[in-house]
Order: structure tokens, then sequence, then C-alpha cells
């Protein structure tokens, strides 16, 4: 096999830093699913700001908006002795969940784009996400749901 066609393998120090007592748990990871909506938010709201879609307001509205979300999530890592650092995953080959110190600009690629990156291009273009389920019992296929999702920061 490949290389290129070995599975992607993550490995132990890919994921959450480990903690022990009290601060084990969800903390860190819903801390950090937090954080990337935030930046991926943030991202939109400068890509609105510089095509000139959104008023003086609305602009201010956002900023104050996701300075104070950010300021929510400090707060909690300090509460739950979480370096926010932490918050960004490295997922091995594939890279990591949020930028690096140097930051992402939207609409401006780097060489090693971060998950939040990806996401933020994927949302300025779109996509459709099709799927089947089938869930059965018994060999008996008992409910299918077909889903069709669109994924854009775009009015449709």
């Amino acid at each position: 096999m490949a290389s290129s066609d070995s599975p992607i393998q993550l490995t132990p120090e890919s994921s959450l830093p480990e903690q022990s007592g009290a601060n084990s748990g969800l903390a860190p990871l819903l801390l950090t699913v937090v954080e990337l909506v935030r930046q991926l938010m943030e991202a939109q709201i400068i890509r609105r700001m510089e095509a000139k879609e959104l008023s003086d307001e609305d602009l201010e509205r956002a900023a104050d908006s996701l300075r104070k979300l950010e300021e929510q999530v400090v707060q909690l890592c300090e509460i739950f002795e979480i370096d926010p650092a932490d918050l960004n995953i490295d997922l091995g080959e594939i890279g990591t969940l949020l930028p690096k110190s140097d930051g992402y600009y939207p609409g401006e690629a780097s060489a090693n784009p971060s998950i939040l990156e990806l996401l933020d291009r994927l949302l300025n273009t779109g996509v459709v996400v099709e799927g089947e389920v089938d869930l059965g019992l018994a060999q008996l296929n008992l409910i299918h749901a077909k889903l069709q999702l669109v994924l854009t920061s775009k009015p449709i």
C-alpha cells in the first residue's frame, strides 16, 4: 500500500491534552468546538465586511459579539484550567483544527491550511452533502433516511 493510500492515524499526542480530576471530561472538547465556530464566524464576518455587505452598525454589533464570545471562552478556559493554546488539536497528517499563531485571513490561502480554513472555503463556495442511512433489525430494513444538506454562508 502506498503511503498516500494508507489510512490516516491519529496518535495520542494528536488528541486533546489529558487532564485529571474535576477538569477532565467534555470541557476541553466543547471549548474547542466553540472556538472553532467562533473563528469560523469571524472569518465570515471579515468576508462580508470586505464585500461591503455589512452596515457600520452590523459590523459593530458583530465585532462586539465576537469580542464577548472570545472573552467567555478565555474565562471558561481559566475556570477549567485549560490553556487556550491547547484548544488547537493537531490531527496529524490532516493538519491542525485551528490556524497556528500566525493566524488565518479569509481569502488568503496558506501552505498548510487548517480545518478552519477548509471549512471557511467550503462555506464561501457552498457544498451539498447527500447520504442515505438504512436502519434495521433481524435483516429487515425498517427505517430508510435520505439526507441532503446544503452548507453555505450565502443566502439561498
